[in-house]
């Protein structure tokens, strides 16, 4: 699964990779968590095929959910089941998305019970797209009770997103079962375009080749979403 990532990379680096003419304002993230806004590139809606770097929450609220609560319960997807289950398939359908990173966490259970975070990346540590989808899922904060007509609508629009993850590969399996699906660039397009097909699709969802990940043993600070520092990328021993 994925639960928590970075994104340190500088702008100018994120602009030319992901081929965008502009970002939100960034700063170094060492601890993105669920809920929070995360960013994310999509195919410009208005002028396809450019493409847009936007922030959206991170857990995916479909359009007919009640409130927003069940975002927290969908911040990943089963690749394998994206495509049938009610909250993706109109997603997977009609709006898939890159989710930028330079890392993620996974957890090792130690004989004590605790969790030791171990922090994984590229050999070179570059920043890398994870496969998702989003949503758009309208909040009506009107006060319904009223007959009057002429009250405004004061509904929000909140845009949300998940990760979809696939088994892990070898460089990963010793810690968790699933990871992060990580599209390779020449499958950006694919992935993004109006027309891919569902074969297209399914070759993009598949585990990353041996020793295309490293993993560095991190601070147990980062066990809690609050901290926020590059301390936290810090190597530690390795538990024995």
């Amino acid at each position: 699964m994925c639960g928590r990532y970075t994104l340190k990379t500088s702008p100018d680096v994120m602009m030319e990779l992901f081929q965008v003419s502009s970002l939100p304002d960034l700063v170094p993230r060492y601890n993105i968590a669920p809920t929070q806004n995360v960013l994310v590139i999509r195919a410009a809606p208005d002028r396809p095929p450019e493409r847009e770097a936007v922030w959206m929450r991170w857990g995916l609220i479909p359009f007919w959910a009640k409130d927003l609560s069940i975002g927290s319960q969908l911040i990943n997807a089963r690749s394998e089941t994206v495509s049938e289950k009610p909250a993706f398939r109109t997603a997977f359908a009609k709006r898939r998305c890159l989710i930028a990173a330079d890392g993620f966490y996974e957890w090792q259970k130690l004989s004590t019970g605790r969790k030791q975070p171990w922090w994984i990346h590229q050999p070179d540590e570059a920043p890398f797209a994870m496969a998702g989808l989003w949503e758009t899922w309208t909040e009506r904060t009107s006060d319904n009770s009223t007959s009057d007509a002429d009250l405004p609508d004061t509904s929000r629009i909140i845009t949300s997103c998940t990760i979809l993850t696939t088994e892990a590969s070898d460089d990963v399996r010793q810690l968790h079962d699933r990871m992060p699906v990580i599209l390779p660039q020449d499958a950006w397009q694919v992935w993004l375009g109006a027309t891919a097909s569902p074969g297209q699709l399914r070759d993009c969802l598949k585990p990353l080749s041996a020793g295309s990940l490293q993993l560095k043993c991190v601070s147990q600070a980062v066990n809690r979403p609050g901290p926020e520092s590059q301390e936290l990328l810090t190597p530690v021993p390795a538990p024995e």
